[in-house]
């Protein structure tokens, strides 16, 4: 298991996980054991799985585990072949830290604002990296409703408990749910196509996504051995996590393993072209100088000299070969695992409720540059003439400033660049399959970093998760980011239970109408939420002209 020595928070950071119902008071028992917080031991927090019992321990009222594997190492023979269950142990397995993350090119994070804001968390890096977290209120017999966390980072990076706001502890607490995330295979690593090189490895180009099959089997045979209902399972993800949930919900393997699904900040309706994937992989196998017979070689060659090979492959191939859609390393459409075409034509997925999110900033555009973030609106729309062209600036800029009269002109810039075209496209598509769809437009603006922050790419993730007091370098952390917290997660936590956001906890929220694509329902979530209808449409109208 090779180190990975990028770690930008220490363990103690890590428990210091702030629950959302703690107290400050400095009393004289604040140090006695009645307020203990941790309960770790030989017989405490054992739960039951299909290849072993695990221990995790009790944090905050919370059982964690952590690393649990559900898959054996993919190192060797197992490189590009699809996941095979872990040996079987005897006695407990310590499930207490975390397992270790893909193989992955980590940058390296200076000393500045985007190294503070994030707060990147890596530890081990290996092949052996089929594990997951659960984090759950009790080992009874409960049956609670289930989430599956799918880590952003596209289908070339990241890991489970990335950043702060992934973990699972207040969501469980505070909602009474059983709260999964995984970590599986990416890049090259998890979507090299050797199908046309060897029929052996007719699965290789799609192995990072079954992975997550493997994983939602897992929660579908052991969760209830957590306190988890295994016919209660929505999985949620962030950026490349919401194309994956899209990904996973077209799969015909997942029909009984996905109840309902959440994508945020990102989304996807097709996969990449199965001879153009054929094509990288046939690449690969030339640029190492070998014959289809020596597929052995580029097993058992380090991943570290792989994944270079692969991506020098694959920047060539790119060069020279063009093709409709995404490229690079992602899930395939082989139409065997993940359907050719519209993900939303499958029948097997029409019955699982959506929840689609963005936010209005997904890349500010001045965080760094104050005089940037003060721009006139003569001057925003000179930046939009270069984007929407010059004959097409000022009304795509209007009506964009109807949306939001209160916005700074630099705001605007931002939600422009931050178009929901993709968003509404995957919401329609949903629609008419018939099932449940709701609409989100995350719009809280931080009180951090001299207002210039905005509601960026990731901002939302910790609003969900009642991790707001944990992941501080986005909120601030205290009540105001709290407010809306707990909100958010309520109307999550109905979602996951019921299929509707509205029902079940009172939430706090206006009520969410569902999506439909004559009306274009749109949740605002910021301190006071409210919904819009279409709020977008002239100017994505605007902009296709």
């Amino acid at each position: 298991m090779r180190k990975l020595f990028l770690s930008l928070v220490t363990l103690s950071a890590v428990f210091a996980a702030v629950s959302c119902n703690s107290t400050n008071d400095a009393d004289e028992n604040f140090f006695s054991r009645t307020d203990q917080q941790l309960f770790i031991g030989d017989d405490i927090a054992i739960a039951n799985t299909q290849y072993g019992k695990v221990r995790g321990y009790i944090m905050r009222d919370t059982y964690t585990f952590l690393g649990i594997p559900y898959g054996a190492s993919t190192a060797g023979e197992n490189r590009f072949m699809p996941a095979k269950p872990p040996q079987p142990w005897e006695g407990v397995k310590d499930a207490v830290f975390y397992g270790a993350c893909a193989p992955q090119n980590v940058m390296r994070y200076p000393n500045n604002i985007a190294t503070f804001l994030d707060c990147w968390n890596y530890f081990d890096m290996s092949e052996d990296c089929l594990n997951l977290n659960v984090w759950t209120p009790g080992l009874d017999n409960a049956k609670r409703p289930v989430i599956v966390w799918l880590h952003g980072g596209g289908f070339s990076s990241g890991n489970n408990i990335e950043h702060h706001e992934y973990h699972g502890e207040n969501f469980a607490h505070y909602t009474n749910a059983v709260f999964v995330s995984p970590n599986h295979r990416l890049n090259s690593i998890g979507f090299s196509d050797f199908s046309a090189v060897d029929p052996k490895f007719k699965d290789s180009g799609n192995v990072g996504i079954l992975d997550l099959v493997e994983a939602l089997k897992w929660v579908h045979n052991n969760i209830a051995n957590f306190g988890g209902d295994p016919n209660n399972v929505t999985i949620i993800g962030q950026s490349g996590g919401g194309s994956k949930v899209c990904n996973l919900v077209a799969m015909p393997e997942t029909k009984g393993l996905i109840h309902k699904a959440v994508a945020l900040s990102g989304n996807s309706t097709s996969a990449i072209n199965k001879e153009y994937a054929q094509g990288i992989g046939q690449a690969i196998l030339k640029e190492a100088g070998l014959k289809p017979g020596d597929m052995n070689k580029l097993q058992e060659m380090p991943f570290e000299e792989y994944m270079a090979l692969a991506n020098r492959a694959q920047r060539e191939y790119a060069r020279t070969h063009t093709t409709t859609g995404r490229g690079g390393f992602g899930p395939i459409a082989d139409g065997d695992h993940i359907p050719v075409g519209n993900f939303f034509e499958s029948d097997h997925c029409a019955n699982v409720p959506m929840i689609i999110c963005s936010t209005t900033a997904e890349r500010p555009s001045a965080r760094d540059d104050a005089k940037k973030h003060a721009s006139s609106r003569e001057e925003v729309i000179e930046m939009l003439a270069q984007r929407v062209g010059a004959d097409k600036a000022a009304a795509v800029y209007d009506a964009y400033a109807k949306i939001f009269p209160n916005k700074l002109p630099i705001e605007i810039n931002d939600v422009i660049a931050s178009s929901r075209s993709g968003v509404l496209n995957t919401a329609n598509l949903k629609y008419k399959q018939g099932a449940p769809v709701y609409v989100a437009w995350f719009d809280w603006q931080p009180p951090i970093l001299d207002g210039r922050l905005h509601a960026f790419h990731t901002m939302d993730i910790a609003f969900w998760f009642m991790n707001t007091d944990l992941q501080v370098s986005h909120t601030g952390g205290g009540q105001y980011p709290r407010n809306l917290s707990k909100k958010m997660a309520k109307a999550l936590y109905n979602f996951m239970a019921n299929g509707d956001p509205n029902v079940g906890k009172k939430t706090g929220l206006p009520n969410w109408p569902k999506y439909t694509t004559e009306e274009g329902a749109t949740m605002i979530l910021e301190d006071q939420s409210y919904v819009l209808n279409a709020p977008d449409r002239e100017g994505i109208a605007l902009q296709a002209r």
